[in-house]
């Protein structure tokens, strides 16, 4: 098992900066890809960004230009720094780890922190 623990959200301003980190734990050997989900009242889930073990990244559209992804495999951890905050980036964020088992790609899930961005 993989255990996931994100820490950094909190409320901001439109405008404002913060960063989230993610630290794993566990069984972590295997681990090829983290990322960040977010789910906003009465939506989906959706991917965010991710970063490869190989250090590629890929982002949604929205985030383009305004998120940075990164990662520490030294350390086992994940980290998102978001600037230039808007109010629809308002959401519950998701730490995510996958990694094979048996064969198959099995994801691992942090409990969520809450961004909030509002004046």
């Amino acid at each position: 098992q993989v255990q996931l623990v994100e820490s950094g959200g909190g409320l901001v301003q439109p405008g404002g900066s913060l960063r989230l980190s993610c630290a794993a734990s566990g069984s972590i050997f295997g681990i090829y890809v983290m990322g960040w989900y977010r789910q906003a009242p009465g939506k989906e889930r959706e991917l965010v960004a991710t970063i490869g073990s190989s250090g590629n990244r890929d982002y949604v559209d929205s985030v383009k230009g305004r998120f940075t992804i990164s990662r520490d495999s030294a350390r086992n951890t994940a980290s998102l720094q978001m600037n230039s905050l808007k109010p629809d980036d308002t959401a519950v964020y998701y730490c995510n780890a996958r990694k094979m088992r048996f064969g198959s790609p099995v994801d691992y899930w942090g409990q969520g922190t809450q961004v909030t961005v509002s004046s």
